[in-house]
């Protein structure tokens, strides 16, 4: 059993270019009838989706704007972290908008949802051509990198997305000028932000894969750390409006991912060193 699964795996691996082809083919689409399967469930739920995810940073039940009160309660800080949201208001100003927004809001929902099966339909066009040795180093690959991706898109849907879009709606510079804003703006800047914090929190993964194929070392993160949080800060700057709070926010948690992917790459390349020298051990002795 063992030896024909072997064999067919080492059978997919000599495929000729246009059999690679054709294999990935297969794979995007199965990848993007994913994508439609999750779509359909958002658009046929727009509304919901849209009241209770969506604007929910706006409503004051949000569960952040709770927490915070609470925690501020706790800790003897009055009302110091509670936060009212502002009231927004949004517009249509296109005779499409609604329904563009609809299927914009479906697809970004089918995305998310389907991202787990994107990576598991990546990782089998991927797989016959790792060794056995590879393939049990990449074990949960599938878990982990999903886990970080959602990872990201909660840190940024529960924090960042509530302080930068109050930060962005109460700030004005005259009061004869009142801030209304258009809908598809709105669901651009929170996929912006939730989307964007969702890749970056990959950085983990992409560290751990780099070391292993000796492109990335542990030393050359920690000679480079300073130019790191430039770019962090860099990042947390465009990322988020021009207000203090809500840069730190964003810088904290990234930086903090680039110590511990410090971290996994010297494991990592421990772990490898390790066992290129127990490989050549035996070839001396063999």
């Amino acid at each position: 059993m063992f030896k024909k699964i072997f064999k067919n795996n080492n059978d997919k691996a000599e495929m000729s270019f246009f059999d690679h082809l054709e294999d990935l083919r297969w794979h995007i689409i199965r990848s993007a009838l994913a994508i439609v399967a999750f779509s359909v469930f958002g658009f046929v739920y727009t509304n919901e989706i849209l009241d209770a995810v969506i604007f929910g940073p706006t409503n004051p039940d949000f569960p952040s704007y709770r927490i915070l009160c609470n925690l501020s309660h706790w800790v003897g800080m009055g009302d110091s972290l509670c936060i009212t949201p502002v009231k927004v208001q949004f517009l249509n100003a296109k005779m499409v908008g609604q329904i563009m927004l609809q299927f914009k809001l479906a697809f970004i929902i089918g995305l998310v949802c389907a991202f787990p099966y994107i990576i598991y339909e990546l990782w089998r066009f991927i797989k016959p051509a790792l060794k056995e040795k590879e393939l049990v180093n990449a074990r949960g690959i599938i878990f982990w990198v999903s886990f970080q991706f959602f990872l990201g898109i909660g840190f940024a849907y529960f924090l960042m997305a509530p302080f930068t879009i109050n930060f962005l709606a109460g700030y004005t510079v005259t009061e004869k000028a009142v801030n209304q804003f258009f809908i598809d703006d709105y669901l651009g800047l929170m996929t912006q932000i939730i989307l964007g914090m969702g890749i970056l929190f990959e950085l983990p993964i992409l560290v751990l894969f780099l070391t292993k194929i000796g492109i990335l070392t542990p030393a050359f993160m920690r000679a480079y750390r300073r130019h790191a949080i430039v770019v962090i800060l860099i990042l947390a700057a465009v990322i988020t409006p021009p207000d203090i709070v809500d840069q730190l926010l964003v810088f904290t948690p990234l930086y903090l991912l680039y110590e511990i992917s410090i971290f996994i790459s010297k494991r990592t390349l421990k772990k490898k060193l390790a066992a290129e020298g127990a490989t050549q051990e035996v070839q001396e002795w063999s």
